[in-house]
């Protein structure tokens, strides 16, 4: 249950947010990380288990699904955007880093922002932004980083062997 100012608006969540907790699996993987460091062969990140359909998104789904929509958004950004799509895109990252639902993600994304700013003067030059964004996160998470120069192959076009046909 969510906690209430005096006019009766939910304020933030109680620490069982599905959203906010996952911090813990989180915590949790990075010890799993530094403790598996030794040996490179063992797989390094941890599964989360699927979400039951029907049920509130936690923190790793919630992720996947917010990268699907930037990366898709980011594939059908225009080659040549006006300037009010230029600040549309910002804005929309700016905003989206202060509301996201998960604290630690949103300040993560704010700080990122600030270090490097968003590249949206083309299509390609904010996918390329994006996937280096991305990237980052993955190192953060211990996870594998995607090879940028697939990122069309992968969010727009599809992959060259027909797969998604």
């Amino acid at each position: 249950m969510s906690k209430h100012d005096p006019y009766g608006t939910p304020t933030k969540p109680d620490s069982n947010c599905r959203t906010c907790t996952d911090f813990k699996f989180w915590s949790k993987q990075q010890r799993q990380i530094f403790q598996k460091a030794d040996n490179p062969t063992e797989e390094k990140t941890e599964k989360a288990p699927a979400v039951p359909q029907g049920c509130p998104l936690d923190k790793i789904a919630l992720g996947q699904a917010t990268w699907g929509l930037l990366h898709t958004m980011a594939a059908f950004y225009e080659d040549n955007p006006t300037d009010n799509q230029k600040r549309d895109i910002k804005t929309f990252l700016e905003v989206l880093s202060r509301v996201y639902p998960c604290e630690h993600c949103a300040k993560d994304f704010r700080k990122d922002l600030r270090e490097h700013p968003a590249q949206v003067n083309s299509q390609y030059e904010f996918s390329q932004w994006l996937c280096k964004f991305h990237n980052r996160v993955n190192v953060k998470l211990g996870k594998q980083q995607f090879d940028c120069s697939k990122i069309n192959e992968r969010w727009r076009d599809g992959w060259l062997d027909g797969s998604c046909d």
